[in-house]
């Protein structure tokens, strides 16, 4: 564990940075029961509606892989910065996508209590589904003219 960063920080990354489709029941160890979980798309309550939610996603991938690529932390508070890469059958013809994201993390009783995703679900999802992919795309080099 680095020096200064809080134990339930450094069991989170590390629990985040081995998860992979068959092991989704290791966040039991890293949430509160009370957590509340955010991304751009869902909001959940509570562990065992998360644990729900996160095997429904992994159920849809055949990998899953996150690299945590900076994180700092104050007292109950902490962001970390990572890359996930996936592959999901019906997504860029079941090749590998990476994204880039980062998360605000709050910790009680040494646990995970609220965690809030910050990532481009445009590149996570929408620029690889047919059709709807090339329009999200020509948005994105429009908009960044």
């Amino acid at each position: 564990m680095d020096n200064g960063t809080p134990q339930w920080l450094q069991q989170f990354i590390d629990t985040y940075q081995n998860l992979a489709v068959d092991n989704v029941d290791n966040i039991l160890n890293i949430y509160h029961t009370e957590v509340t979980f955010q991304d751009p798309l869902h909001r959940v309550d509570g562990l065992s509606n998360l644990l729900a939610y996160f095997q429904g996603l992994y159920t849809n991938l055949s990998s899953c892989d996150f690299v945590i690529t900076h994180h700092f932390a104050a007292e109950d508070e902490a962001c970390i910065y990572w890359h996930m890469t996936f592959v999901h059958a019906k997504l860029n013809g079941a090749k590998p996508i990476k994204v880039e994201g980062h998360s605000h993390l709050k910790g009680k009783d040494d646990k995970v209590i609220y965690h809030r995703d910050y990532l481009d679900v445009g590149a996570m999802l929408y620029e690889h589904i047919p059709l709807l992919g090339a329009g999200v795309r020509f948005i994105k080099k429009r908009a960044s003219q």
